[in-house]
């Protein structure tokens, strides 16, 4: 699979503080970058390309399941290549889930 990963301004900046907040936060960042490019479609499907990853946070010490939620947006070009769009990321213990409309309006802002 050739799965390009490109980031949104937005998804940066919340990267940005969680990395303030959390030491680990660039390697496992790093990791799940791999998993990503390993398997584009992981996680939980929130339709129209949309889905919904765990992602750990190691100096957190709670695993996948107290860690950070990861919004992509996935194109095709062909059944093996296409670009995968990181939109959001988050601390589970700030937000439990985030709605799909602000999503969906993230998307059409950013001509996607």
């Amino acid at each position: 699979m050739n799965y390009n990963i490109e980031t949104t301004p937005h998804f940066e900046k919340e990267l940005k503080d969680l990395a303030k907040r959390y030491k680990s936060m660039k390697q496992d960042f790093g990791k799940f970058k791999d998993s990503l490019k390993e398997d584009p479609f992981q996680g939980v499907d929130l339709g129209s390309g949309l889905r919904k990853i765990r992602m750990a946070i190691d100096s957190k010490r709670k695993g996948k399941a107290g860690g950070a939620r990861v919004i992509t947006y996935t194109t095709l070009v062909d059944e093996n290549t296409g670009e995968v769009w990181l939109i959001e990321i988050y601390d589970k213990s700030e937000f439990s889930t985030i709605k799909t409309d602000v999503i969906k309006k993230m998307l059409k802002e950013l001509g996607l």
